[in-house]
């Protein structure tokens, strides 16, 4: 784990929202219920039945298909930065995984 600090957003109407990772969950804890929803898959791409890179899905939060990236870690940071973009613009970009966390984060 990398020294990066990471950011906790919070939205006009009070909701608290990061990226998740271990070390948050004191600090969510501390600002009430705290709900886990996912916003995106990286997976392999496939053609042909043949590896051909990885690719960031960020379909669960309206968002687009990043890649086909070379490598997996690739594919992993710049499905953070489009996330963390997403969150700072705002809820309107990222509604689904709001809608889901309302729901106590139970994916449907």
């Amino acid at each position: 784990m990398s020294d990066i600090d990471r950011e906790l957003v919070i939205w006009p109407d009070g909701t608290a929202v990061a990226i998740h990772e271990d070390r948050l969950a004191p600090v969510l804890a501390a600002l009430g219920r705290v709900a886990v929803a996912r916003a995106s898959h990286v997976e392999p791409v496939l053609v042909d039945g043949e590896m051909r890179g990885w690719q960031a899905d960020l379909s669960p939060v309206n968002g687009p298909v990043l890649g086909p990236f070379t490598t997996r870690q690739e594919a992993l940071e710049l499905e953070r930065i489009w996330l963390e973009e997403a969150l700072r613009r705002g809820p309107h970009t990222i509604a689904l995984a709001r809608a889901q966390v309302r729901d106590g984060g139970k994916e449907g």
